[in-house]
């Protein structure tokens, strides 16, 4: 499947307002791909021979900035489709409360943050399966000082070559 593909870059530049801005998208993007219901198939048992050929032809995407996007069939004219506006930044996850606002002037804290505060305050800011750092550090194995750098390669060499003669 051949593809070809076209992109477009803007840039504008105002000295006087100290203002840039530069764009770049993908405008058109012209593929070649099999043609649905346009196949055919012969196949001859005495002679043990076969033909086949698929029927193609080229789709056209063409996206553009103002969320117009074209598509279909080269020849056969094209779809257009108007997208839907999407942000481009992401959505603010936490606003901060104005600095300096009294008590009355700030926003209520949303019903779900609500709900979990209160949980919060219910179980007591304890976990119902903690465990001490004393039980978690039982559960470890030993650690074991080694006084010399090459004590731990020789031993590791030495239990490596017991484990190859017992096979």
């Amino acid at each position: 499947m051949a593809t070809s593909e076209l992109s477009c870059q803007v840039s504008e530049e105002n000295s006087e307002r100290r203002e840039a801005f530069w764009a770049e998208w993908k405008d058109l993007t012209l593929s070649t791909r099999p043609e649905e219901g346009c196949s055919l198939h012969e196949e001859d048992a005495q002679r043990r021979e076969t033909y086949h050929r698929q029927g193609q032809c080229q789709a056209l995407v063409q996206c553009s900035p103002w969320l117009v996007m074209r598509m279909g069939i080269l020849g056969r004219g094209l779809q257009e489709y108007q997208l839907p506006y999407q942000r481009v930044l992401p959505l603010p996850i936490f606003t901060p409360a104005k600095v300096g606002a009294t008590k009355e002037e700030r926003e209520d804290t949303p019903i779900p943050l609500q709900e979990l505060l209160a949980l919060e305050t219910a179980l007591g800011g304890q976990c119902a399966d903690r465990q001490e750092v004393a039980e978690i550090t039982k559960q470890l194995p030993p650690v074991v000082p080694v006084s010399k750098p090459g004590a731990l390669r020789r031993s590791l060499s030495r239990s490596m070559s017991q484990e190859a003669q017992r096979g």
